[in-house]
């Protein structure tokens, strides 16, 4: 059966944009992708009518009464909301969903099921040893930023949920510039605005790109000021 690339979790789509092809190792320009996959995260459970947003300043994440989802990550995350003893913002859950341990390593076995990455190791500085995941079908990753460039640099009224919610949650881990160069990112800055901020799509995805990319804005803005302080404080 061919692989949709656009059928793929958000975790997924995102860990490609973040990986080096011929390394397997995350781009040093995407130092904030954790928060990405959490973003992906909520706007999955979200997508799938398993969590609400709310409305507040700060928007609030309730559970609804549904079925456990078959993702292992995502019925992971849903039961956390479900069991959680108060209500958390969303950038409460992406911080938490980002901090899964061994996120990546649990996205990246699924894109090895499907031929897409591949398992491996290296070494580092012959002392110990680390997992990589290289490209062996770069098919998918190509698709996926063809389709985000069409959503940048295009003039179209209405764009595919999914595909707006994967430009908005690697806008705000600041992952864009991976993959297009940062002056023509800079042309299209009112465009960004519009796909970030949902006004291309309708629905229940406009809550998701909503709550999803200002929630990882968010989150790597706190990361941003904490690692400064920690360094000023040394």
């Amino acid at each position: 059966m061919t692989l949709n690339p656009e059928d793929l979790p958000l975790t997924e789509q995102v860990l490609l944009l973040a990986l080096r092809d011929e390394k397997g190792t995350v781009e040093s320009r995407a130092s904030m992708y954790s928060y990405a996959l959490g973003g992906a995260i909520l706007a999955e459970l979200v997508l799938a009518d398993r969590v609400r947003i709310g409305q507040e300043k700060k928007p609030l994440v309730d559970a609804v009464p549904s079925t456990p989802l078959e993702d292992p990550i995502l019925e992971e995350c849903r039961a956390a909301i479900v069991g959680a003893t108060r209500r958390k913002s969303a950038q409460a859950w992406v911080s938490r969903f980002a901090g899964i341990r061994k996120l990546k390593h649990r996205v990246a076995r699924g894109l090895c099921r499907k031929g897409v990455l591949r398992d491996t190791e290296d070494q580092v500085l012959l002392l110990f040893t680390r997992k990589t995941y290289p490209t062996t079908d770069p098919g998918p990753e190509r698709h996926l930023v063809e389709r985000m460039r069409e959503a940048i640099f295009g003039d179209g009224e209405r764009l595919e949920p999914r595909v707006a919610l994967l430009v908005a949650l690697a806008h705000a881990a600041q992952m864009l510039p991976i993959h297009f160069p940062k002056k023509e990112l800079k042309q299209r800055k009112e465009r960004l605005a519009r796909i970030v901020g949902g006004d291309l799509i309708g629905g229940a995805t406009l809550a998701a790109v909503r709550a999803a990319q200002s929630a990882v804005r968010a989150a790597v803005v706190t990361s941003i000021v904490i690692s400064a302080a920690s360094h000023h404080s040394r």
